[in-house]
Formats: structure tokens, sequence, C-alpha cells
């Protein structure tokens, strides 16, 4: 039995998560719920789970769950940065599903590893930023770090016997979003409730539009590298507009093994949480005489400027891809409140980015300067668009 925590329960992640705890109550057990704002989804939530602590983001919420809780003694519950660190390091907690939005997800999730837990990891933006000190950290710790990202899972699921040494490279595939096919032209007058409509993934709203920009792909090109102990060098992405090669990894023979599935990251997930097993899922299978053809090709870095950028930030290293993740979090934000236009996004960024100097990181404080700095630079920034 897997005593598990889920940071971001009420985001897509989490509630896939609970649905693949759901079942299979014979072997995980939900202990910690943390949310953000979406109470009434977390009261519905700790009603099923019946979680011996919970967290959301400030004071306010955690007064008002505690009066709408039919039961006010269990469970019990936290709020805010230090409330999210406490339930990642529950005692008897040994895995943590971190699934939390942004760069919010990196103080907890890091919380965790230096308390022994396990960590399935949905949010990228840990690795973006401080993926050598994670891993250095999961490795003194002697704990494991499983990616549930379907690109990451797919990759991990491909090396499996293999040797380290014997991998030529790795492909991430990319759906290439709504705007795969639209012309610069068209991409300046898209608006957040197109960019927000992806064709393949049922997604959290900032991720969305991170897979619009392309941007996503480029985090997760940062943290492939952090993942399987590559050089950047050895990563490339394709566009595969059908997401059903989840991606591929490439050995030094020429062969190429590749994860196939339905999009459904309930498989993923599962995975993470199951590894080395394979659980039984209610899923459709994967029918490829339906799907009839697969396509690739290369991704289009004139058009799509934020994956330029982020792998630019992933070759200079050091401090670079946690302002490049900043920037990206605020140019997100104000697009989705209207504030930006779409193609101002990787402007924004890239201004950001012209303006830092990398520098080594070498410990968590430095990262939670560095962030705050290319937030603080990228909201100056966004004073001329507005």
């Amino acid at each position: 039995m897997k005593n598990i925590t889920i940071l971001g329960s009420t985001g897509s992640i989490g509630v896939n998560s609970l649905k693949v705890i759901k079942a299979h109550t014979d072997r995980f057990c939900c202990l910690g719920l943390a949310a953000g704002r979406n109470i009434g989804l977390l009261l519905k939530q700790v009603e099923s789970f019946q979680p011996k602590a919970v967290c959301v983001i400030d004071e306010k919420l955690a007064i008002a769950l505690r009066d709408q809780l039919p039961n006010k003694s269990t469970p019990e519950i936290y709020y805010g940065e230090e409330g999210f660190k406490h339930l990642a390091t529950l005692t008897k907690v040994d895995t943590v599903i971190s699934a939390m939005t942004g760069a919010a997800g990196l103080l907890p999730t890091y919380a965790a590893i230096k308390a022994g837990k396990n960590i399935a990891l949905a949010n990228k933006e840990t690795m973006v930023m401080a993926g050598a000190i994670i891993m250095a950290e999961a490795k003194r710790q002697n704990v494991s770090v499983l990616p549930v990202d379907s690109e990451h899972s797919a990759i991990f699921q491909a090396i499996q016997g293999h040797p380290q040494e014997d991998i030529k490279r790795i492909v991430l595939t990319a759906s290439g979003g709504p705007f795969r096919n639209f012309s610069l032209k068209e991409m300046d007058r898209v608006t957040p409730a197109q960019a927000l409509n992806h064709p393949n993934w049922d997604m959290g709203e900032k991720i969305t539009i991170d897979s619009a920009t392309l941007m996503n792909k480029g985090l997760e090109a940062i943290e492939a590298k952090w993942f399987f102990n590559l050089d950047m060098d050895q990563i490339d992405i394709l566009i595969h507009p059908q997401s059903v090669i989840h991606s591929m990894v490439e050995y030094k023979d020429g062969s190429v093994i590749a994860q196939l599935g339905i999009a459904d990251m309930i498989i993923p997930i599962s995975y993470a949480l199951s590894y080395p097993r394979h659980l039984e899922n209610n899923l459709p299978p994967l029918e490829l005489d339906e799907v009839q053809e697969l396509t690739f090709r290369k991704p289009d870095m004139k058009r799509f400027r934020s994956l330029d950028l982020a792998l630019m930030a992933a070759k200079v290293g050091g401090s670079m891809p946690t302002v490049l993740n900043g920037a990206n979090e605020v140019a997100v934000a104000a697009f989705l409140e209207k504030k930006i236009k779409f193609l101002d996004i990787p402007d924004v960024i890239e201004k950001t980015m012209d303006t830092h100097h990398s520098q080594p990181v070498d410990h968590i404080e430095d990262i939670i300067k560095t962030d705050q700095w290319a937030r603080d630079m990228a909201t100056e920034e966004l004073r001329k668009w507005m």
C-alpha cells in the first residue's frame, strides 16, 4: 500500500491521479490533498477520499473550507507555502504526486525529497528551474523521481533494460497545439479562448497556453536533460499531430523504440505510481487502423519563438532557465488577462532574458531569488505594452 499526497489535487493531473487511486484502493491510499482556490471540488475530494490533511492557498480559503466541512474535526487544514510543504512531508506519506502549476511547485517538491519521499513529477518547472539540485538531493536521500508527463513517461518506458551509454538521442513529440498550421499573421490575432482549445489534450490553462506557444516542449526538453542525464544535443523535437507516439529513444545501433498509446494522462500517472508494473484500466485501446497515419515534421522556430528561447536558455544553463520560466509565467498570465497579444509572449521572455547575466545556481535560495528577479523584470517590461 502506497500512502500518497497530491500537490495540485484539483487540477487535471490531480483529478486523474485520484481516478487511478480510486480504481486501485488495494494499492494506493490518499493521505493529503493540496489545492489552490477550487474549494468546491476539494470538498468533494475530501468527502470521497477522507484524507488526513488538506491545504489551500491562503488563510481566508482555509477558513471557508473549514466552515463547509461537515465534520469540523477532520481533516487537518493548512494553507500557504508552509502548508504545502507540510503536506509534502507528512510522516506516513511515502509518495508525493507533484502537480501544482508553475514555480509554486518547486519548494514543496524539494521539501518532500529532503524528507525522503518518492516523487511522481508532473510539475516540469521544478526540473527546469532546479534540475541539478533536485536530482542530486534525490540521490542523497535514495528516493525516486519518476515522470508523469506523457513524453517523459514514454522515454522512461523506452529505456527500460537498456544501458544509458547506448542512448544516441531521444525524440520528444509535440502535437503542435491549435496553431501548428497558422501563419504569423493569423497567430497575431488569436484570442485566449482559441489558445485554450487544445486539439488533443485536456489540461490546465497555463500548460495549455504553453502548448500553444510550444514553450511546453522547450520546458520538457530541459526537464528531459535532468531526468535522463542527457546533453541538450541528444534531445530532438518533432511535431506529431496525432499524439499517438508519445516519444522515442534512438540507440547507437540505429534502433528506435517508441511508446504509443491513446491521449489520456491516466496511463503515465498510473505507471509513475505502479512502476515497474502496468496496471489495468478501463480506457479504450489504441486502434491504429482507425488512426491510419502518423506524421512528423520539425517545428518552425520562426513561428514558435518560445520554443527557440527555451532551447537557447538550456544551452546557456545556470540561472537562465529559471529566468525563462519566470518571465514565461508572467507573460502567459498577461495574455490570459488580454493585456498582451499571443505573439507578445516570446517578446516579453526574450527581453527579460536579454537583461540577465546567467550565474551558477547551487542552492534553492539562488533559484528563488532569480525567479523573483525574472518576474519583476518581466512585469516591468509588460508596462510598455499597457
